[in-house]
């Protein structure tokens, strides 16, 4: 089934080629004498990222070009060779069925078409010689497609220099959000040991003091604010880093993360094998991070969470039932926006007023 309609889609894209061939020919025939005036070659640059839509193509470079290249008035006339072959391709099956039908209603009547009769040789070869064909003209089909395709990409794409300026902006744009993303990290590592850590400790400090008086409530209460500065001590250490991915593994160490997020979370992790260390990682911290939120700011009563891998991408994802609202450019989840594109990664949150939110992130681990 899904063959057939991938089928139906080169059938149809190849047709509409021909037939956008055509009136790019028709438009360059009308406006070859005028073909260096800017208000043409805008002209031509919108026909060709039409041509480029048609295909799924990347349109950036086309619209930055506007009126200032020939580009796509010469891409225009190279493919029309091309859809006129693919119109041939098309026209091929219909000129065969028309004649197969001929035959057949001749045939039919008991009457010879054109000066052949009927005979079980005669239709075996036909049938047999119109499944070649008709297989060879698929095949045409599939190839003239792919033609178009790589000639669109050759001569509207990027070239080479305008790729690795473009990589160029990436990495140093990923790179700024590797020291902001550090610098925030930083930060709330001093606030949770100021604001947290550092004020249990100082309280200690004064409960053992005025325990010397020799009041055993005091001692009681002391024990038990030094077990709430550990328990903080290691809800930090972990979020800087989680030592137990190393040696446990996401999955493991993602149900930590479920055991203590204080709502009901479901994991399932699908994952063949061990990822690379800096995914792992980067989905540690999503799951962290939005199963955080979800219990701190989003009233949630369930979450659940889901990592798979497809070839050579972690898909990871995170859902809840709370009340919605969550800002992308907040301060966790801007800083894992950054954390995930410094691995080439893609990260999204879609979280509408009322809820529910999903926050998502793709990670290639090649």
């Amino acid at each position: 089934m899904r063959t057939a309609a991938e089928g139906l889609k080169v059938l149809g894209a190849v047709t509409l080629g021909a037939l956008t061939a055509l009136a790019g020919a028709l438009f360059l025939l009308l406006t070859l004498p005028f073909v260096n005036r800017p208000c043409v070659r805008v002209a031509a640059a919108r026909l060709a990222a039409l041509e480029a839509r048609r295909l799924r193509l990347d349109t950036t470079t086309l619209d930055a070009l506007g009126g200032l290249d020939t580009r796509p008035a010469r891409y225009l006339a190279a493919r029309v060779p091309a859809g006129v072959l693919g119109g041939l391709m098309v026209a091929l099956p219909l000129v065969g069925a028309g004649a197969g039908a001929q035959i057949t209603w001749a045939w039919a009547r008991d009457e010879p078409f054109d000066g052949m009769s009927r005979s079980l040789p005669l239709v075996l070869y036909m049938v047999v010689g119109g499944c070649v064909l008709l297989f060879m003209d698929l095949s045409g089909l599939v190839g003239v497609h792919a033609l178009e395709r790589r000639l669109a990409g050759r001569m509207l794409g990027p070239d080479r220099t305008e790729m690795l300026e473009r990589r160029i902006a990436e990495l140093a744009e990923s790179r700024a959000g590797i020291v902001a993303a550090v610098d925030s990290e930083r930060r709330r590592i001093e606030r949770d040991l100021h604001d947290g850590l550092q004020q249990r400790l100082v309280a200690l400090s004064m409960l053992i003091g005025r325990s010397r008086r020799g009041r055993p409530e005091l001692l009681e209460q002391a024990h038990q604010e030094a077990q709430q500065a550990l328990t903080e001590l290691r809800e930090v250490a972990w979020r800087v880093y989680p030592s137990g991915l190393d040696s446990l593994g996401l999955g493991e160490a993602l149900a930590g993360v479920a055991e203590r997020a204080g709502v009901p979370v479901t994991v399932v992790c699908d994952l063949p094998g061990r990822p690379p260390m800096a995914v792992e990682t980067a989905a540690y911290f999503v799951v962290s991070e939005a199963v955080t939120n979800a219990a701190k700011h989003a009233a949630a009563t369930l979450v659940r969470v889901e990592i798979r891998q497809e070839e050579d991408r972690v898909f990871v994802r995170v859902g809840d039932d709370g009340t919605g609202g969550a800002r992308p450019s907040g301060g966790g989840l801007s800083g894992l926006a950054r954390r995930v594109a410094a691995l080439d990664g893609v990260f999204d949150v879609v979280s509408p007023p009322g809820g529910p939110t999903e926050v998502t992130a793709v990670l290639p681990c090649g």
